[in-house]
């Protein structure tokens, strides 16, 4: 059965995204930094998204300056088998995606029961929050980035139980971000 983990950047006020759904502020590059997302992007897991944060990331890492930028992490994220969550798309254009218009609960349990990959949620706060609520998510990998935005979505809203965890694993970064991972308590 398939691991289903959430990776995401939140700032030191609490935020996954800014008040423009802009999330460029959590990436603090340095060559530390480059070689850990690197060793996350292999191109071996499956990766979920909400049509938001799969149109940007779509965008983003399909194009020349991502090649450009950073060649390893573009040729995993393009490599990865995708699934994007939507009730507005009607096709998805980027390599190895599939477009579920189910139920978000039911498609991921039917993906959770299958012989799949693992699973990674990246951004989708949306996701995260209803998937969070039902006790799908095995693993919450969080870098708190070392910047305040003062304003924008939290990484749970809409939460509507107290969801309790218990850390497992933490980084700091030479850059200021520190990694920790949680699982369910």
């Amino acid at each position: 059965m398939p691991k289903l983990s959430m990776f995401n950047s939140v700032s030191l006020d609490g935020y996954f995204t800014d008040l423009k759904n802009d999330m460029s502020w959590a990436h603090q590059r340095d060559p530390e930094w480059d070689e850990f997302v690197a060793g996350n992007a292999t191109g071996k897991g499956r990766l979920l998204f909400g049509r938001v944060t799969y149109q940007m990331m779509e965008g983003f890492w399909t194009s020349p300056q991502a090649a450009q930028m950073m060649p390893d992490v573009a040729k995993g994220m393009n490599a990865s088998a995708k699934v994007v969550f939507s009730r507005t798309l009607d096709k998805v254009g980027w390599d190895n995606t599939v477009l579920l218009k189910g139920n978000l609960v039911a498609e991921v349990k039917k993906l959770k029961a299958d012989s799949g990959p693992d699973m990674v949620i990246l951004g989708s706060g949306s996701i995260v929050a209803q998937l969070a609520q039902e006790n799908l998510i095995d693993e919450y990998q969080i870098v708190v980035s070392p910047v305040a935005i003062g304003g924008g979505r939290t990484l749970f809203e809409g939460l509507k139980k107290t969801l309790r965890l218990k850390l497992v694993k933490t980084r700091a970064f030479k850059n200021g971000s520190v990694f920790s991972v949680y699982h369910p308590a």
